[in-house]
């Protein structure tokens, strides 16, 4: 018997990865403490750079460039109607991001 742990990797859709590369991500976490309060709000947005079971989706900030990464659940990731998009943090306004993300992100209590 072996007593490594072995991770649970998701099966990746090769057409949708494919299709989500170089995309814009529009993205809102939402992060709870253990007591089930709002703790924080972030929103931003990226460029799909790569996608990848071990690394997740790997988005380029549209702020400042640098890499974030997100899990690799594509059916998280919802077509965005076109429009304006106004993010409350920054006031910062997307247009026509081709994807939405939202995520929630609990403390362990």
């Amino acid at each position: 018997m072996n007593d490594e742990f072995t991770p649970m990797l998701p099966i990746l859709d090769d057409a949708k990865v494919e299709e989500m590369i170089g995309k814009v991500v529009l993205v809102g976490v939402t992060r709870y403490g253990g007591d089930g309060q709002v703790q924080g709000l972030e929103q931003y947005a990226g460029t799909v750079l790569r996608i990848s079971a071990v690394e997740g989706v790997v988005l380029a900030d549209e702020n400042d460039g640098h890499e974030r990464y997100l899990p690799p659940m594509l059916d998280h990731y919802q077509p965005a109607e076109p429009g304006e998009y106004r993010m409350r943090s920054s006031g910062m306004i997307v247009v026509d991001p081709d994807y939405l993300a939202t995520w929630d992100l609990h403390a362990q209590q």
